[in-house]
This record gives structure tokens, C-alpha cells and sequence, in this order.
């Protein structure tokens, strides 16, 4: 698999915003780390299925979480994904996530990787070995797909 280096905010895109609200809060009056991870491994499969083509993926692996810095209540945040390699059956990504007022780095996350699944489940090749920044990857609906 090839991995390519990418530094802090350099060819990520930054999407999908969230709005801290008082359920994402733990003890501290901050964000809650478990919150914040749960909203990033969504966008990263949702960022997978596109780059992959495929609804059925998986997440394989997470690298070392960097808290930088922490975001309170009322506080938008910017959550930015950009795929750094592709191997035989996964995309590898880095993700970073920051107040999108301040630019201020909340998270950053070196590598996740996903795995694309064939229909029996099991690990399957997608064929890809470049990022797409066009929908035109993006799978058919899974209701086309039945019989």
C-alpha cells in the first residue's frame, strides 16, 4: 500500500461541521472524546463507502488519537478526512478535526484505515488506487441492488 504524507490541514477538506451541544459534554464541561470519536468514524465510512464505491465497509484500524486541544459547549467544530493510501482491499486516512472559528486543531488522527467488504462479508479487492473528489464512486442504492 502507498501512503502519502500529509501535514496538519494540507489537501484536507473540511465538510462536515458539528454544533457541541450540552449531551456531547462530559464531567469537565468539555467535549466528550467518546462523542467525538463516534461523529469521526461515521464521517470516515461515509468518506470510505464514497472513495470505495461500496456500502460495505468496515473500520479496521485507528492510530493514535492526538487530543490537541478540547472544544466546550456552543463551540463548531469542522471535522476534515483525505484518503492517504489505498491498498488491495482498504483506504487509508488522516483526519483532523478543528473550531472552525479559530482554526484551532482539536484532534488529529494519523491514520484510520477501512476495509472494503464483498457481499459474503469477507474482505474483497475495490480496484481503486486514487482519491475521487466527485460523487462518481458513490454506490447505487441498496434497494436497486435487491431482487
Amino acid at each position: 500500500m502507498t501512503i502519502s504524507r500529509v501535514r496538519q490541514g494540507e489537501g484536507i477538506n473540511f465538510y462536515s461541521r458539528k454544533w457541541v451541544r450540552p449531551e456531547d459534554l462530559n464531567a469537565n464541561g468539555t467535549l466528550f472524546g467518546g462523542s467525538l470519536l463516534r461523529w469521526i468514524d461515521e464521517e470516515a465510512a461515509i468518506y470510505a463507502i464514497i472513495q470505495l464505491g461500496n456500502q460495505r465497509v468496515v473500520t479496521k484500524f485507528i492510530s493514535e488519537i492526538d487530543f490537541e486541544a478540547s472544544a466546550r459547549q456552543g463551540d463548531l467544530i469542522e471535522m476534515g478526512l483525505v484518503a492517504v493510501g489505498f491498498g488491495r482491499t482498504s483506504v487509508t486516512m488522516r483526519a483532523e478535526v478543528r473550531n472552525m472559528i479559530t482554526r484551532k486543531t482539536i484532534l488529529t488522527i494519523e491514520r484510520i484505515v477501512f476495509v472494503n467488504l464483498g457481499p459474503d462479508g469477507r474482505a474483497a479487492p475495490h480496484g481503486y488506487s486514487s482519491i475521487t473528489y466527485d460523487r462518481d464512486r458513490a454506490p447505487a442504492s441498496a434497494e436497486q441492488g435487491k431482487d
